[in-house]
């Protein structure tokens, strides 16, 4: 029996993929927003795609404000740019 990867949607540019080829932001119940490279973290999360484009749109549209309803630190995104 084939194991089915899970497939998640950019928060940015809308296209799906397989979780491997994203990076997954995590806000959790304390209000702590964070990278989650285990993907495995509680709370609610976010994908980014590792694109080059991706990541330059993320903090200009700030499209984390909008996936957590809440404003998001800047170093956050710092943390993004480190995991490309």
């Amino acid at each position: 029996m084939e194991k089915k990867i899970p497939i998640r949607m950019c928060s940015v540019c809308r296209n799906h993929f397989e979780k491997p080829y994203l990076i997954r932001i995590v806000k959790n119940k304390s209000g702590q927003i964070f990278v989650d490279k285990t993907f495995k973290a509680e709370g609610r999360g976010a994908y980014v795609c590792k694109s080059d484009a991706c990541l330059q749109k993320l903090e200009k549209t700030k499209a984390l404000n909008r996936a957590f309803k809440c404003d998001v630190p800047t170093h956050i995104y710092s943390e993004i740019k480190g995991e490309f």
